[in-house]
């Protein structure tokens, strides 16, 4: 992809909190159209960077420069980033249980005519957003009832509903299984392929980075220390990103454990019962 074709651009970014240095001018540069990793250890300042960009550290607490979509950016908010079309997902998820996939979705962004919520409206528009992230769930349905991967679709979908440009999504399998993971990755794709839409992935699973990411930015101790290009003819050197991940050649990826017999039985758990501790009705474990 040609250079005049970078959709983001971030430029000397450093940041502080107090005396700790957290970023330190750190670049990142991305291409209209891409999925983008961003690898590194835990402190390394990946979700600080993404904060800063999305306006979770507001303009003037960093110093820097952000270009998007060719423009400077002074967010000083969450919402300034949003109206750009710049959504970010959260390893924590910002949904609400009680309330239904629909309402999830347009929380803040009410489907209204006249101050008041058009309800069929608001459902018609969450099954469109529904089928473009391939979950086939009744709109009414509470977010409680459905699991973790599922609700991670839906903060996609709520993020389609804000016609976004850059999908920022970090760690966002880390609590999910390998198939939700899968269809997660695949949707990522998806949205790159059919919909132009460019995402950045923060995540620690490298075949996942091998899987998806058409270039990387690695960051190690609040500076890019280098940026990885992966291509059809150049797949991506994992031993060679753990290395800049780490600083040093990491020769023994899974350490050998000393065998250890099992002594006597140490725990037992029989007829155990748990109820959500949202809903006393819904039991999520038994064991009876």
């Amino acid at each position: 992809m040609s250079s005049n074709d970078t959709i983001l651009t971030m430029e000397n970014i450093t940041k502080t909190f107090g005396p700790v240095k957290a970023l330190t001018d750190v670049n990142l540069s991305v291409d209209r159209g891409e999925i983008h990793a961003i690898c590194g250890e835990n402190g390394a300042g990946k979700s600080t960077l993404m904060n800063v960009l999305s306006g979770v550290y507001p303009y003037g607490s960093y110093s820097g420069k952000i270009t998007f979509d060719g423009k400077e950016c002074k967010y000083h908010t969450i919402n300034d980033s949003e109206a750009d079309g710049i959504v970010i997902i959260h390893q924590e998820l910002a949904l609400s249980p009680f309330l239904s996939i629909a309402e999830n979705i347009f929380i803040g962004n009410e489907q209204a005519k006249g101050g008041v919520i058009d309800w069929d409206k608001t459902r018609a528009e969450a099954k469109k957003l529904l089928d473009r992230v391939g979950l086939p769930e009744d709109p009414d349905t509470k977010v409680m009832d459905i699991g973790v991967g599922k609700q991670q679709l839906v903060e996609i979908a709520k993020a389609l509903s804000k016609d976004v440009k850059l999908l920022i999504l970090d760690e966002p399998t880390a609590a999910l299984n390998d198939e939700d993971s899968a269809h997660l990755l695949d949707l990522v794709r998806q949205l790159r392929d059919e919909q132009g839409v460019t995402s950045i992935i923060i995540t620690h699973k490298l075949n996942e980075v091998a899987a998806i990411a058409d270039n990387v930015t690695i960051i190690r101790d609040g500076s890019t220390v280098g940026v990885m290009y992966v291509t059809p003819e150049t797949p991506l050197d994992q031993e060679e990103l753990i290395r800049k991940m780490v600083g040093r050649p990491l020769h023994n990826l899974y350490p050998n454990h000393p065998s250890n017999t099992p002594g006597e039985e140490y725990l037992r758990v029989e007829d155990w019962t748990v109820h959500h501790p949202l809903d006393a009705e819904r039991v999520i474990v038994d064991l009876t």
